[in-house]
């Protein structure tokens, strides 16, 4: 994204926040302060941590799962910093199924999960192409799938958000949860390489 597309996304963003005010739906002193509690812990590290928890219990693997919001309390973590919650869902990759995800509308993302959103992300040819050629998508980002793994696309809104649980490495049995969590990126949780 250039500079003039981040100036005229800026602009967008200040217009709405001066719509809400306006409205009354918000103050400006309460949405600096909503964002700066998203802001303050959003790190892929969260993430990751949910990540190495789920490689190394299923049973809360299977809770993340099922409800991610649950697993994400055992942590410590939570997704609700805004007016409006939003829904988090776990999706597993294994040997015969690879998971992808993608906002085409914008860029909604897990933001206190996996940190601010790298520019590929919010990039219309990210958004458009890996919906339609994944395959090809992932083997741009170095990702080659063989033909016999099935690859869904996620596609996240505003009211609900995916977090891929990467396979986990091969030859780390005797790792610990934390020399896990160091090996989880936040693309593999994306989807788009892997870890």
């Amino acid at each position: 994204m250039t500079d003039h597309a981040d100036a005229g996304i800026a602009q967008r963003v200040r217009a709405l926040e001066t719509a809400l005010e306006g409205r009354g739906i918000v103050d400006g002193a309460e949405l600096d302060e909503i964002l700066d509690r998203l802001l303050t812990g959003a790190t892929p590290r969260n993430g990751a941590r949910l990540i190495a928890r789920a490689w190394v219990d299923a049973a809360f693997r299977d809770r993340a799962l099922a409800d991610a919001h649950g697993a994400l309390s055992e942590l410590g973590l939570s997704m609700d910093h805004g007016p409006q919650p939003q829904l988090l869902r776990v999706v597993e990759n294994t040997s015969a199924v690879h998971n992808v995800v993608v906002c085409t509308l914008c860029s909604c993302y897990p933001l206190s999960l996996l940190g601010p959103s790298p520019s590929w992300y919010k990039s219309a040819a990210y958004r458009a192409r890996v919906v339609r050629w994944p395959r090809e998508v992932l083997a741009e980002f170095g990702l080659r799938l063989g033909d016999d793994v099935e690859i869904r696309v996620w596609d996240a809104s505003a009211e609900t958000r995916y977090l891929v649980l990467p396979r986990r490495p091969e030859g780390t049995p005797r790792c610990t949860e934390d020399e896990l969590a160091a090996l989880v990126t936040r693309a593999g949780m994306i989807g788009t390489a892997a870890v």
